[in-house]
């Protein structure tokens, strides 16, 4: 059966590009028709459960808005992009039903299993364009089999202020509703360092709005971090390890099964990580999953660095290249270019989406380990509002 993403013309017609250099080029972006919307939502006091150490259980929250967004509308590539405590996806308006009823599960089974709050709204596209602000898309191909999206334009980032300040919110379904949550997935041990400190990094343009001089500091901070191994991929390119007890093997198991079938659910991830892990030690491979090529993968198709209104990076460097970037940027910022927020940290965490195995076009996001993104948000918040 065709959904509506398969229906509709702008998601295939996205432009592409494969050198993240080309991140801060504008016309690389093309504007979200005018009928469709933003879903947008994030985690009310997420420092607070971060400083608690629930860093991992607010990274699963917000990865559970894509997958249930996603689960709801097919399992299509609409545009989205993961923030560490929320997430934002675009949509056309014929499945705005079905968006806000996939959002409103979600937030009744944030609140229910992982007892934390998710805020939620729907801001339209033309609410957005009305405020002088617009929505420009384009697709940035991490690897041979996955596209991410990168957003321009000011409007996602006014949509999530506004939901902040109470509007377009949407409200939570009854108790006992439950998304499809299905490939949702935290089985990684995390990711520690191999140059010296995990830094979530997120800049966005200042009160010069001289556009011109922050694409050249994107370009310059792109730049520095390719200095280091990788450009500064906190994955291994083999992969992380894995984790045959995994640390969020609960909160999957609350996300895949009722309560009373939960004990399944987590026997089956322990017999999968076991059964993975000795197939991957001995180069083993069962049918056509080989464990060696599904973690170069996992490497391959991590979203580490996006655009979201301003650059964001979760990246492993060196004292040097941290110093360079952290100038480069307090240069920018006294010159009015950018605000940054910057956090550091010994490790990252990643959080999955995988529809299958056996595909290869399954998708990981990474974060800081003792806050990443959020923390970095709140630092400059902090500085913004002074």
């Amino acid at each position: 059966m065709e959904t509506a993403a398969a229906s509709d013309p702008f998601v295939a017609s996205l432009p592409v590009f494969a050198k993240f250099e080309s991140v801060a080029d504008i016309d690389n972006y093309k504007p979200l028709p005018d009928g469709w919307a933003l879903a947008t939502a994030d985690i009310v006091g997420s420092t607070k459960a971060i400083e608690a150490g629930r860093y991992k259980t607010v990274n699963m929250a917000g990865a559970s808005v894509i997958s249930a967004l996603l689960n709801a509308l097919g399992r299509q590539d609409f545009p989205f992009v993961f923030g560490g405590d929320g997430a934002l996806v675009a949509f056309p308006g014929s499945a705005l039903e079905i968006t806000r009823n996939a959002l409103a599960a979600v937030q009744r089974w944030v609140a229910d299993e992982l007892d934390l709050t998710l805020r939620a709204a729907i801001v339209p596209i033309r609410d957005i364009r009305a405020q002088g602000l617009d929505v420009r898309v384009a697709r940035f191909q991490a690897s041979e089999a996955v596209f991410y999206a990168m957003f321009a334009g000011g409007g996602g980032s006014w949509a999530e202020a506004e939901m902040k300040a109470g509007r377009y919110l949407i409200d939570p379904a009854p108790a006992g509703a439950r998304p499809d949550l299905t490939g949702l997935s935290c089985r990684w041990n995390p990711i520690e360092t191999r140059h010296g400190e995990i830094v979530s990094i997120i800049a966005i343009p200042g009160a010069s709005r001289d556009l011109h001089g922050f694409q050249l500091l994107v370009s310059d901070i792109i730049a520095l971090a390719g200095r280091q191994e990788r450009d500064g991929h906190p994955v291994p390119v083999d992969g992380p390890d894995y984790s045959l007890l995994p640390a969020g093997l609960d909160i999957e198991a609350r996300a895949v099964a009722p309560a009373g079938r939960r004990w399944l659910a987590k026997l089956w991830v322990v017999f999968l990580m076991t059964l993975t892990a000795v197939t991957d030690r001995y180069g083993w491979t069962i049918g056509r999953f080989d464990p060696k090529i599904y973690k170069r993968d996992v490497a391959s198709n991590s979203d580490f660095r996006k655009f979201d209104d301003g650059l964001k990076m979760t990246i492993d460097v060196d004292a040097d290249v941290l110093q360079r970037i952290e100038n480069r940027l307090q240069q920018a910022e006294q010159a009015g270019v950018c605000n940054y927020g910057l956090h550091r940290q010994q490790s990252a965490l990643m959080t999955c989406l995988v529809a299958s195995p056996l595909q290869r076009d399954h998708v990981h996001f990474i974060d800081g380990a003792a806050g990443g993104y959020a923390m970095a948000a709140a630092s400059l918040k902090a500085k913004v509002s002074v």
